[in-house]
């Protein structure tokens, strides 16, 4: 019963947060913040297949340290390390079923140059401000999330790589907002980004896995 309350629960409890629930008092509206990463935490210990022992440790360590993240990103630094740890962890799981190809190589391209584009934006706005003590926090963070995404597509799993990307997006969206100018609808943007990044890189532990191809069968003389 516990498994299908879940995913009418998650989302119920995200949307409940983003658009119902005050912003005092604060600690009330922290704990409703924190509710659907437990959900999803418990999702996750509920449904991960017991043969991916490791890449669910490894899951469930990255979703636990950006749950605290959550709860102390007010102080941004401590907030912003513990994401940080929370994204070396999704590396390690996403890593553990890597295969490069030359697609997934050629894929990289843009993700670069996005990230970049925004590092250099950021910097640009840091170096503007009474912050600069914040640049290498933050470039280290965009490094953090962008081998995320890169890790994400060389493991190939698709809920894995729109999970990475959500949430590129939506640290995107709360660091132009924060340090650059503001973003229109910032925060429902980003939590919602947020909440469905979690969920879809949580699903890509109970996803099936990419098959790697089976060995090669001698050339036929017609060509493709």
């Amino acid at each position: 019963m516990i498994r299908r309350a879940l995913p009418v629960l998650i989302p119920a409890t995200g949307l409940l947060y983003i658009f119902a629930i005050p912003s005092d008092p604060e600690p009330v509206k922290l704990l409703f913040k924190l509710i659907p990463m437990a959900l999803i935490i418990g999702y996750a210990c509920l449904l991960a297949p017991a043969r991916e022992r490791r890449e669910r440790k490894l899951l469930l360590l990255g979703l636990f340290f950006c749950m605290i993240g959550d709860g102390t990103l007010r102080w941004f630094t401590v907030g912003l390390s513990a994401f940080l740890i929370g994204h070396l962890f999704y590396i390690g799981c996403f890593l553990h079923r890597r295969r490069i190809t030359r697609a997934k190589l050629l894929a990289l391209a843009p993700l670069l140059a996005y990230a970049v584009y925004i590092a250099s934006r950021l910097v640009r706005a840091l170096l503007d401000s009474d912050e600069k003590d914040l640049i290498a926090p933050v470039l280290l963070y965009v490094a953090a999330i962008f081998f995320m995404s890169v890790a994400a597509i060389m493991n190939g799993n698709r809920y894995a790589i729109a999970g990475s990307l959500l949430f590129l997006a939506s640290d995107s969206i709360l660091s132009w907002n924060m340090f650059v100018s503001e973003v229109r609808y910032s925060g429902p943007l980003i939590m919602l980004t947020y909440y469905a990044a979690q969920w879809l890189i949580t699903s890509s532990l109970l996803a099936p896995r990419e098959r790697r191809p089976a060995a090669a069968e001698p050339r036929s003389s017609s060509f493709r």
